[in-house]
Formats: structure tokens, C-alpha cells, sequence
């Protein structure tokens, strides 16, 4: 089946949003915050270890698997969920934000993007319809449109051209989707520029996606420009399909999505900065890496239910980082993910309550000491 999305409750002080999303794979409570899986494994951990931290979603990449293995390896294989042993839902991008990291604009035209392999320099060609056809193959839960991230800043006239071109990939690839199980999201982008984010969401919402993402934010700009872009976004989204902010993991970034009534985050964020000794805490990121912690024998936080923090101090994990062990990004990671699913946790019963404006205010009080 294709994803349904049950909108269960609406804050009263803000946009704030409770529901459930369905899935073949279960039904997960949103607001959700989904881990990030590049290359069909959350880095270092193992799917037992990411269901016990109660995630629901977790993404994938296209242009990464379509590299390596290839979208034939993973489809012979029975498709992602069974390639990497993970029977939760998975999200798949559309390889948009990697391709363009790496095309030049001249590079840009209507048919699609062409750039140079991050891993042999080999030429290659991605368009909105084989982005489509790979994540068909990849057999994912829920496939992403292909689409211009547009850089900030950006001037209005390539903003506007991006955008109305992203329009048409959009339709170009809905027109090839041809996986019946597997749900596809429009995206709605625009840069900094009301008026083109109102096109965007409006065009896209026309098209009859079974979800739709924010994306074009958290490349650069600073967090007023980037909620703006939100609320631009927001306003003209349907109430009955799910909202996807994409590539934003700061707490507080969520948080102030969610007061914007978005439904599902994502980032690297958790993973990415555990490799390099850092940890979230109610308290902002500490880096144990830092001297003070070299006979500090507590727990990253008492109050943390995950893994880590039941089993581990922060000096056995300074010198695990210090002396370069793999253990200690993934203890790291745990805390990290744990850490942000949880903050979802509490923002759903924020909204339950009506309380969301006063739990943000508390937790920022607490989170920027």
C-alpha cells in the first residue's frame, strides 16, 4: 500500500501537528526525527541497535547505491529492507542534493545534470526519470523527487528558473513512478523568496504527491531566513499528507520546525559529529574530548534511557575517542540518535498537551547555558 497519513491532533498555540503515519513496514507516531543511512546502513550501527533506539524511518541514498552496488544488486537481493536486514520503513532521496554538490551550473539543463563520480571521476548523467526508476528498484517505502537544491544565496532570476524547472521534473517523474507499494513526495523549493515558494508548493501540490518536503534550507542561511522559508512553504501544504524538512537536525531547528507544523526530519547530524567526539546534551553539545572529562566516571546524561548512557562514563568514552577506537563514535552515535528521537518524543506530548510554546522556551533556557 501506499503511506496514509492520519492527522490526529493540532496544537492550539502554534501549527504543531500529531499523527500516524502508516507504512507497509508499521505505523509510526509523528512529529519523527529519521536517522540517516547513506549507504543502507546507519553508519556503524546495526539495525537491532537503530530499533532499539525507537526509530521508525530511516534513509537511504540513491546516488550512493546507485554507484555502489547498483540499483540491479540491491533489487536482485529482494530490494533494501532485505538487502540490509531492516524491516521498518526506508526513505530513499532522489540523489538531487549529491549530484549538485558536484555539477557545475552550466552542467544544469532541462533534460537533467551532468557531473563526475565522486569515487573514479567517470562521467554521469542523472535525470528526474532513471532517479525515479532507480528508487523504483530500490524498492523503499517512500521515494523522493528529483530536484534542484538550490543554493544560498541564489539571485531571484536563477531562483525562479530553478524552481519552475524543479515543477517539471517533478511531473516528469511521476509520470515513470511505477512502483505500486512505494509512496512519492513532491518538493517544494524556492530559496529565500516568498513569492517562489508559493509557486513551488502550489504547483507541486497540484501534481497529487502522497507527501511533500521543504527543501533548500539549512545550506548556508541564517536561521531567521530559514524558518521564513518554512512558513512560506508551509501555508499552502495540504493538512491530510505528511511534511518532510529535509537535511535538519539541530534540536532546536527541530523544534522550531515543529511550532511550523513539519512532520518528519532528517539529518546526519547525530552520526557526523559523534565520530568527532561530540555528544547533545540538555545542556547544548559538549566535546569529550575536552580534559574535564578525563575523570569524569558519570554517564553522558543521567536522565538518557539509551544504550550508552546506561552501560558507559564519559571517560571510558573520551578515551575511546582519544585513542581513536571505533567504539567510541558508535557509542556516540547511539546517545546522539537517541537523543533527538526523543526530543520527537517529547514534542508529541507537547502537542498533546498544548504546551509546545512553553516546552521550547524551557528546553532552549536549558540548552543554550
Amino acid at each position: 500500500m501506499k503511506i496514509k497519513y492520519e492527522l490526529l491532533k493540532k496544537e492550539q498555540n502554534s501549527k504543531g501537528r500529531y499523527g500516524i503515519l502508516k507504512t507497509n513496514h508499521g505505523n509510526f507516531e509523528t512529529p519523527m526525527f529519521m536517522p540517516v543511512g547513506t549507504l543502507a546502513n546507519v553508519k556503524t550501527l546495526t539495525p537491532e541497535e537503530i530499533k532499539d533506539m525507537k526509530c521508525g524511518i530511516i534513509l537511504s541514498n540513491t546516488y550512493h547505491l546507485w554507484l555502489r552496488p547498483g540499483e540491479d544488486v540491491v533489487s536482485h537481493a529482494g530490494g533494501l529492507h532485505k538487502f540490509m536486514n531492516y524491516d521498518g520503513p526506508i526513505l530513499t532521496d532522489s540523489g538531487g542534493f549529491q549530484v549538485f554538490s558536484l555539477a557545475k551550473k552550466k552542467d544544469i539543463v532541462e533534460e537533467g545534470v551532468k557531473f563526475k563520480s565522486h569515487i573514479d571521476g567517470k562521467s554521469l548523467f542523472l535525470t528526474p526519470e532513471l532517479s525515479i526508476q532507480i528508487q523504483n528498484k530500490l524498492d523503499s517505502d517512500i521515494a523522493m523527487s528529483f530536484d534542484e537544491c538550490i543554493p544560498y544565496p541564489a539571485d531571484y532570476e536563477y531562483a525562479k528558473k530553478s524552481t519552475e524547472r524543479t515543477i517539471r521534473w517533478a511531473k516528469r517523474g511521476l509520470d515513470v513512478h511505477k512502483n505500486e507499494n512505494q509512496s512519492l513526495f513532491g518538493i517544494v523549493q524556492g530559496g529565500e523568496y516568498e513569492d517562489l515558494r508559493k509557486l513551488s508548493a502550489e504547483e507541486t501540490v497540484k501534481l497529487g504527491f502522497d507527501g511533500y518536503s521543504i527543501g533548500g534550507t539549512s545550506v548556508g542561511e541564517d536561521k531567521k531566513t530559514m524558518y521564513s522559508m518554512i512558513d512560506y512553504a508551509v501555508k499552502y501544504l495540504p493538512e491530510d499528507k505528511p511534511r518532510y524538512l529535509m537535511g535538519v537536525g539541530e534540536p532546536i531547528d527541530i523544534i522550531e520546525g515543529v511550532i511550523r507544523g513539519i512532520d518528519m526530519f532528517d539529518c546526519v547530524l547525530p552520526t557526523r559529529i559523534a565520530r568527532h567526539g561530540n555528544a547533545f546534551t540538555r545542556n547544548g553539545k559538549i566535546n569529550i574530548k575536552n580534559l574535564k572529562y578525563k575523570e569524569d566516571f558519570t554517564s553522558i546524561e543521567d536522565d538518557c534511557d539509551c544504550y550508552t548512557c546506561k552501560n558507559y562514563t564519559k571517560s571510558y568514552i573520551r578515551h575511546l575517542i582519544v585513542s581513536n577506537e571505533m567504539l567510541g563514535g558508535r557509542l556516540l552515535s547511539i546517545h546522539n540518535i537517541r537523543f533527538l528521537v526523543r526530543l520527537t518524543e517529547e514534542l508529541r506530548e507537547a502537542i498533546k498537551n498544548d504546551n509546545l510554546l512553553e516546552y521550547k522556551e524551557n528546553f532552549i533556557k536549558n540548552y543554550k547555558k
